[in-house]
C-alpha cells in the first residue's frame, strides 16, 4: 500500500459527505475512487466505499477522511479535485479532473490524451 501526501485533493463539502458515508458503514475504511471504461468519451469515474486496501492502491490522507485508488486509475485521476455539490433537489460529486481533454454531453464519461 502507497501512501501518498495530496495528489488528490478534497473539498470539506466532499469529505463531511465521505465520512458520513463512511461512518454508516462498519468495516469502511474509505472512499475507493477510480474509473471505467465506458461512455461516448471513454472514461466514467467510479466511487464506492472501500472495504480494504491492496497492496498497489494508493492511499490518500485528505481533511481526515481515506481515499484510494486503484494503481489502474491513478494516472488517470491524479491531482483531481474531489467536490460535493448540491443543485435544487440533486447532490453530487463533482470531480475536476487536470487529465481530462474532453467531456461528453452528458457528462457521464471524459476522455484523456
Amino acid at each position: 500500500m502507497n501512501v501518498e501526501a495530496r495528489p488528490i485533493q478534497i473539498t470539506e463539502a466532499a469529505a463531511a459527505r465521505v465520512a458520513a458515508f463512511v461512518a454508516g458503514r462498519p468495516g469502511a475504511v474509505g472512499l475507493r475512487f477510480g474509473v471505467r471504461r465506458t461512455g461516448c468519451s471513454g472514461w466514467a469515474y467510479t466511487v464506492d466505499l472501500a472495504d480494504a486496501v491492496a497492496d498497489d492502491d494508493t492511499v490518500f490522507e485528505l481533511r481526515g477522511v481515506r481515499v484510494v485508488v486503484d494503481a489502474r486509475s491513478l494516472p488517470l485521476v491524479a491531482g483531481t479535485e474531489i467536490d460535493f455539490a448540491k443543485r435544487g433537489l440533486n447532490a453530487e460529486f463533482v470531480f475536476r479532473n487536470p487529465n481530462a481533454t474532453g467531456e461528453c454531453g452528458c457528462g457521464e464519461s471524459f476522455s484523456t490524451a
